[in-house]
């Protein structure tokens, strides 16, 4: 089945970076968007960033446009979110998905697979 596993998050301070990876497994990799959402306590789930299948065309909400960039590594299954210049708004718990597109300038995915979460905090 699919199987999505999320590390690399954390408390980092404002204007401070980390790097977020999905490893993914029990479907077609190399064919397959993943993106990247996130959600507040109390907010929606929102979309973040996408990236394609081969040969791998991205995507960004205007919210990290600029500070964040996805990309993918086909030898290991796994996609990375680098996030710097990171502000206290984008804490949140930070969830991949399967299946992610662009629609009306927005990032989403509706009927992908998710993995389990990984809280990112940003504050001083």
């Amino acid at each position: 089945q699919v199987q999505l596993v999320e590390s690399g998050g954390g408390l980092v301070q404002p204007g401070g970076s980390l790097r977020l990876s999905c490893v993914a497994s029990g479907f077609s990799f190399d064919d397959d968007a993943i993106g990247w959402f996130r959600q507040t306590p109390g907010g929606e789930r929102e979309g973040v960033s996408c990236i394609n299948g081969r040969p791998g065309t991205t995507f960004y909400e205007d919210s990290v446009k600029g500070r964040f960039t996805i990309s993918r590594d086909y030898a290991t299954s796994t996609v990375y979110l680098q996030m710097n210049s990171l502000k206290p708004e984008d804490t949140a718990v930070y969830y991949c998905a399967t299946d992610c597109a662009y629609r009306d300038n927005h990032v989403v995915s509706f009927y992908g697979s998710w993995g389990q979460g990984i809280q990112v905090t940003v504050s001083s």
